[in-house]
């Protein structure tokens, strides 16, 4: 079956050809006659560990596979610092400054860039519509999983989604390149869990999120690294 394209409304029938867990997360996340959105602008507030649990804002705008890019803000030892996560151009960046001035985190390059890509392709599930397009092909995960290969400039990376019988996600995971705890930079177990849920447009998204390394592992409590709550979700 051909991909739909994008701004075509929503039909059922188009997740028909998908595994089950996966028909069941896109029926339940899509309303017929909804348009196919590719973009979404994300806004959220929540917790992330930088050596402590910190409060932070930000604002995603998020194209999967093309690229996203996260501003936030946090406070640390009473000031302000404020930056960004991108991946863009088939590039990854992290650049923060506090007080609008002063370098906190500066990094780019392949490590970064591989990084932030497996980021992006763990992300896809806040586009739902993403999933039916060319860029992710599926298979069955066994019981209540599905496997997505999301291809990211040209390199599959395979999220495989757990799913509620109602249809809602219960949580992910992937081999995402990265260097927990400032070691070397390797494939580790990067997982997210999902609670809550709210509607925007049409379509229905995880509303709470703990994400971070190891996860399902006994390193989780060590390797989770933010949790957050998203308050609002314009599909574009």
């Amino acid at each position: 079956m051909a991909a739909p394209e994008f701004e075509t409304p929503f039909d059922p029938e188009m997740t028909r050809h998908l595994p089950e867990p996966a028909r069941r997360w896109l029926d339940h996340a899509i309303r017929p006659g909804t348009p196919l959105s590719p973009a979404a602008l994300l806004r959220m507030h929540g917790r992330i560990r930088l050596g402590s649990w910190r409060t932070f804002r930000a604002t995603q705008i998020l194209r999967p596979p093309h690229g996203f890019i996260w501003a936030a803000g946090v406070r640390v030892a009473g000031l302000p610092v404020r930056g960004f996560d991108r991946y863009s151009g088939g590039d990854g960046e992290m650049r923060w400054r506090m007080l609008g001035a002063l370098p906190v985190m500066s990094a780019t390059g392949p490590d970064i860039t591989r990084s932030a890509a497996g980021r992006l392709a763990s992300e896809f599930v806040f586009v739902p519509a993403v999933a039916l397009s060319p860029a992710v092909s599926w298979e069955p995960g066994g019981g209540d999983r599905a496997r997505a290969e999301l291809t990211v400039n040209g390199t599959a990376h395979s999220v495989v989604l757990t799913v509620s019988p109602e249809g809602s996600l219960i949580e992910l995971t992937l081999h995402r390149w990265g260097a927990p705890e400032g070691g070397s930079f390797d494939r580790h177990v990067f997982g997210a869990h999902f609670s809550g849920e709210a509607s925007y447009g049409g379509y229905t998204v995880p509303s709470a999120v703990r994400a971070g390394w190891w996860y399902g592992t006994e390193r989780w409590t060590r390797g989770e690294f933010i949790r957050f709550t998203l308050d609002h979700t314009e599909f574009l």
